[in-house]
């Protein structure tokens, strides 16, 4: 049940951050889901150039892959809107 808050709080934050270098605005829970959205590809992202060490189940990018994987999907969304 924690990691689930964790990772609305972390999209959230990740998310806010994307937003507010793309300049739109998506409310609380459209930030929220872009922010893990942009996570997931983010750790997409960064195994195409590296893999994570045996046994783990994410890769290390961490925070600042996550936002640029929100940024990515913020891009892709304006191109088709």
């Amino acid at each position: 049940m924690l990691h689930i808050i964790w990772s609305i709080i972390v999209g959230f934050i990740v998310g806010a951050i994307a937003s507010a270098i793309m300049h739109t605005h998506f409310g609380f829970i459209g930030t929220t889901i872009l922010g893990i959205v942009g996570s997931v590809v983010g750790g997409l992202i960064a195994r195409l150039f590296s893999r994570p060490a045996e046994g783990e189940a994410f890769h290390p990018a961490g925070f600042i892959m996550s936002i640029i994987g929100a940024i990515v999907v913020v891009f892709i969304l304006s191109r088709f809107a």
